[in-house]
């Protein structure tokens, strides 16, 4: 359609000059239309462009590029905008730091001294001072320490708890060993002390006697072993004898068995026993009857000896096993006061390598601001 339209015009031109020139047609000659059935310009008039799909398509693509266009270009220039106020920005703020920065330097500059030496310059910021080696030192000791110190609380008292049975079993199994001597002579001297006992109590009661041989019952087992039964039926035979046989009461003869002596205790208890151990037919005599009893109140004490002397042994051993316990339990209590006392040693040294580490952390900063400001004084 833009052809067609290009076309008229570059008709119509020429047309116009051609009916405008005076000199190519000296006269006019009227042209004569041609009767139409259909107009060649109704084909370009608004109503057809409306109605042509072709059309509609194009204005339709024209309109979308163009709006596309004049927002891309609006997008550019807010972009461009933005840019342009952003420098603007920062090239305020330099100028207005910068002005305050000459402000400071001329304040400080005052008070400066004009004599600088290099020396007073630092050759290397990044070199290490005492006071930071110290630092760094103090803050590696601190948690070293700091790290070491719950595994020493927790592993000591884990060690202590593990090693305290076993040393107790030990301790008590070395002290019964060593003692055993003295614990078997305990014991000995228990069961001999609770024979004698139970011979002297038979003695009193079977034969109503309370000295053999001229002696207490008690002073004669001193030296007498109470399991001899024939040392001590001899012994009752003689003071039965003696009592009994050939002694002499009031003046009178005593004779076996009379009237005259059987209210005696010795010489009635001697004749029951006799009596007692005599089966039909078959009599025994006196030695004999007071053997049998003596022999049966030996035998009981033997036992009563081994009881006592059992007993005597086991409370010897818990004798020691009381005091072995006591001493372990009183070494334990002492390793575990020094553990404690360890433990708060270690933690009091932490507290205080971090406090030495904060304080010099601080006055490094400090005095490194000090140094940067000074150096970006002096460059400025």
């Amino acid at each position: 359609m833009k052809v067609h339209y290009i076309n008229i015009l570059l008709f119509a031109l020429p047309l116009s000059i051609l009916v405008s020139s005076p000199h190519k047609h000296p006269s006019i000659t009227h042209h004569t239309q041609a009767n139409r059935t259909l107009c060649e310009c109704e084909l370009y008039s608004p109503a057809n462009y409306d109605n042509d799909p072709q059309m509609k398509e194009i204005i339709d693509n024209f309109n979308k590029q163009t709006q596309q266009r004049f927002h891309e270009y609006d997008e550019r220039l807010q972009e461009k905008r933005n840019q342009c106020k952003d420098k603007c920005d920062k090239e305020s703020q330099k100028i207005i730091l910068k002005d305050k920065l000459e402000k400071q330097m001329e304040q400080h500059l005052t008070t400066l001294e004009t004599k600088i030496n290099t020396d007073d310059i630092p050759t290397c910021i990044c070199e290490k001072s005492l006071a930071e080696k110290v630092e760094k030192g103090c803050l590696q000791c601190g948690y070293g320490l700091g790290t070491v110190a719950p595994t020493v609380g927790l592993i000591g008292s884990v060690a202590v708890n593990v090693w305290k049975p076993k040393a107790l079993a030990a301790a008590i199994a070395a002290t019964k060993k060593a003692a055993a001597s003295e614990i078997a002579a305990a014991a000995e001297a228990a069961g001999i002390k609770a024979g004698k006992e139970a011979v002297i109590a038979g003695l009193q009661s079977t034969f109503k006697v309370s000295a053999l041989g001229g002696k207490d019952l008690g002073t004669y087992f001193a030296t007498t072993s109470y399991n001899k039964a024939s040392v001590i039926t001899q012994a009752v035979y003689t003071q039965y004898d003696e009592t009994c046989l050939s002694g002499s009461l009031g003046g009178r003869p005593l004779f076996l068995f009379g009237d005259a002596n059987r209210n005696i205790p010795i010489c009635q208890s001697v004749w029951n026993q006799t009596l007692a151990v005599s089966k039909p037919n078959h009599g025994v005599t006196s030695i004999e009857g007071i053997k049998t009893a003596v022999q049966n109140m030996v035998s009981d004490a033997e036992v009563s000896a081994k009881a006592a002397a059992e007993i005597a042994e086991k409370d010897a051993a818990a004798a020691i096993e009381v005091q072995q316990t006591n001493m372990i339990n009183t070494i334990f209590m002492s390793k575990q006061t020094a553990i404690i006392a360890s433990i708060i040693a270690i933690l009091i040294i932490v507290l205080i390598m971090v406090i030495i580490y904060l304080i010099l952390r601080y006055r490094r900063k400090k005095k490194m601001k000090k140094k940067l400001q000074y150096i970006k004084l002096l460059e400025e």
